[in-house]
């Protein structure tokens, strides 16, 4: 149910932004229409896309059908008509109806003195078809109805227990009432649709001198947005369906796909705008049916009794979350800002949270007189609203607010904390490869590493003052900066272990990632790949590369992990044994990521934190077998199963075990135990997989654990 939900969302996403820009190159401004990497043009592109799109939701619907549907009802969760509600339920809806929707709606006739509303952009309309004898207007008459975004979805209905529960949707309980909206009239049928538009709207520098301005008036115009998808019901009345097609607003989408058009109306059987599943998740008694909750463990590191800097200032600390808490990388920030002896902070903020506790204390820390930057990205996708409100309070509060380049996204993750200290200014680093934001750090796979290197802190300062200031000339040490050098630098890491295998050495090539698209970057790893380098990508999403071609990349292997956590962390690996390069980064291997965004890949220095990813972290997501789909050379994706006599093996769960067991074991320990005591306990950790051989031996103390 969850995973339907994300799915559709995530083609709105699709629509709103990908399709958008496609149909712009397609239909815009009549420029000769270029070529996309695979020879298509942006027509063909868009045909493509309806062809697969439509395959997509009519699979999507039929597993709602067919299976989570019947195991709700099964279950004991009904979802009504309106024709089958109780005496009991009809008086209990017909109340709330009167009482919370009516108030609310508003019914638009469209006729030539009513002309058609502006519908909004993901809005869930009801079209309708109404007739009468007598009075004022027309005797047909089509006419459409808002449901309101403002009330719950899903209405539970009266009489309900833990082992029964009834609901309707929104939209049944206000469509069986048109009649009390639209008085005189009859309705002779009516249906659900909803547009998707454009919002894929690009900023050019010499737009405006006020980005945060500017932001605002781009966000009132994502409701303008040209129309580039209409859903409507499968068994729409065909009058009906008629008009809202004919509508001048929805002009250019079209129904039969043809030489220059393509498919762009859904028809859907069943409720449409399917994130509304995340209202049913959240029903009484659907907790059965939930994820066993999950408690991050604080890092072992940050358990003794003192504070966050002494313990970075003596080692570094790597966080794998949502395994591990989040709360020192709030600590991290909350800490500096009550510190008398920290005297600046400077901070990189790309989507956070609602009630945001980093933001909070940043505030605090500018409040009570400490020198506080915040480096705001207004560009982050759909979280432009939520940031363009947090730079508002963060100015008002006394933070040096920037806003980075215009034609470029800030989309690293990056803290500094300037603290005075006996020996004079020391400077402290957080880095990570996922957003500073408390709620989804429990929901995502990411890595954090704080460190006191100095110059990793001299980067990092060095950083800030390019985000700043445009300040340019620093050379960069420690840090891989894009756009500046992280592609050059990428294919140079990925040459050298070509190098080593020609040559008959030792070399391996790992990376996790979200994407992987740039076609320099596949080009090399496919020479890689020729010369004999062993290559492992774990891409969760788009993966353009083709392994296991004989010839061109038998040496590679591309798998996609998709499990309850969202798997965001990037982790890089160049070299075998004592010799490996390990980096972390927030950086996909995308063009974007490389040429249109200020992203950062960091190397991971300490030894026991090297040894923690090289023999624990990667091959428990290496060895995953329950979870993990492997891209086959033909481009699809075969679930990779264990043989018969090997247990599947889910790295998540092996992950969430690892850091209770952690935990189980810390607390054994005295708060004063010695470094010796220490490097035991991180050994537990590196102890459960120290290579892929032995599998079954950690599956067997994984179940030795729990009896």
């Amino acid at each position: 149910m969850k995973f339907l939900a994300i799915f559709s969302s995530n083609l709105d996403e699709f629509f709103m932004v990908r399709v958008a820009g496609v149909r712009e190159q397609a239909f815009g401004d009549g420029a000769p229409q270029d070529f996309a990497a695979d020879g298509l043009t942006a027509s063909e592109q868009l045909r493509a896309i309806a062809a697969r799109s439509q395959k997509l939701v009519a699979r999507q619907y039929r597993c709602l059908r067919e299976s989570i549907g019947p195991a709700m009802r099964e279950a004991g969760f009904n979802l009504l008509r309106n024709t089958e509600l109780t005496r009991e339920q009809k008086k209990y809806v017909d109340r709330f109806f009167r009482e919370r929707a009516l108030p609310i709606l508003t019914p638009m006739a469209c006729d030539p003195a009513h002309p058609s509303p502006r519908y909004h952009n993901r809005g869930l309309y009801l079209g309708t078809m109404l007739e009468h004898e007598k009075g004022l207007g027309p005797k047909q008459l089509f006419a459409v109805v808002q449901v309101p975004q403002v009330l719950p979805r899903v209405i539970l209905l009266p009489g309900n227990n833990i082992s029964n529960v009834s609901f309707v949707l929104l939209e049944e309980l206000v469509a069986a009432r048109l009649p009390e909206l639209f008085g005189g009239f009859s309705v002779k049928s009516w249906t659900t649709f909803r547009i998707t538009r454009d919002c894929d709207q690009e900023l050019l520098e010499q737009e405006s001198d006020d980005m945060l301005r500017l932001i605002e008036e781009r966000l009132k115009e994502r409701q303008r947005g040209q129309a580039v998808r209409l859903e409507i019901a499968a068994k729409a009345d065909e009058l009906i369906a008629q008009r809202i097609v004919d509508d001048e607003d929805l002009r250019g989408l079209s129904e039969e796909p043809g030489a220059t058009t393509y498919n762009e109306v859904y028809r859907i059987d069943g409720p449409l705008d399917l994130t509304g599943l995340w209202e049913l998740y959240k029903l009484p008694g659907f907790e059965k049916f939930h994820d066993k909750p999950h408690t991050p463990r604080r890092p072992v590191a940050f358990r003794q009794q003192r504070d966050i800097f002494s313990t970075v200032s003596r080692e570094d600390v790597l966080v794998h979350h949502p395994y591990e808490s989040f709360d020192p990388v709030v600590d991290f920030v909350t800490s500096a800002a009550r510190d008398p002896r920290v005297l600046a902070i400077k901070q990189t903020l790309y989507r956070t949270s609602g009630d945001s506790p980093i933001i909070r204390a940043l505030m605090d820390a500018a409040e009570a007189g400490k020198h506080v930057t915040a480096l705001v990205e207004l560009k982050a996708r759909f979280d432009e609203a939520n940031n363009v409100s947090w730079a508002r309070q963060l100015e008002r509060a006394g933070v040096h607010v920037v806003f980075g380049f215009l034609d470029l996204k800030t989309h690293c993750k990056v803290s500094l904390v300037i603290r005075n200290e006996r020996e004079g200014l020391k400077r402290y680093v957080h880095l990570g490869t996922g957003n500073y934001n408390p709620a989804t750090a429990t929901s995502y796979t990411d890595l954090g590493l704080f460190t006191a290197d100095a110059e990793i802190a001299e980067d990092a300062s060095a950083l800030f003052n390019l985000l700043t200031g445009y300040s340019q000339g620093h050379q960069w040490k420690k840090l891989i900066v894009a756009p500046n050098d992280l592609h050059s630098r990428t294919l140079e890491l990925i040459g050298i272990q070509a190098a080593l295998a020609s040559a008959g050495k030792p070399s391996r090539i790992f990376a996790k990632v979200n994407s992987l698209a740039d076609h320099q970057i596949i080009e090399a790893l496919y020479s890689a790949s020729q010369a004999g380098v062993p290559i492992e990508i774990l891409s969760r999403g788009i993966c353009c590369l083709r392994p296991g071609v004989t010839g061109l990349s038998e040496n590679i292997r591309v798998r996609s992990i998709v499990d309850r956590f969202l798997e965001h962390s990037r982790i890089f690996i160049f070299g075998e044994g004592v010799d490996a390069e390990v980096y972390l980064g927030s950086a996909d291997w995308m063009p974007r990521n490389f040429f249109r965004r200020v992203e950062v890949m960091f190397p991971v220095l300490a030894e026991s934190l090297k040894e923690r990813l090289l023999t624990t972290i990667v091959p428990t997501y290496s060895d995953d077998t329950a979870r993990a789909r492997r891209l086959c050379s033909d481009g699809t994706y075969t679930l990779d199963t264990p043989s018969k006599k090997q247990t599947p093996q889910r790295s998540q769960i092996l992950f969430m075990e690892e850091a209770s067991a952690m935990s189980d074991t810390i607390t054994q320990l005295p708060n004063h135990g010695s470094s010796n005591e220490k490097k035991q306990s991180q050994g537990l950790i590196g102890s459960r997989v120290s290579s892929r051989s032995n599998s079954s031996q950690r599956q067997n103390r994984s179940r030795s654990r729990k009896s």
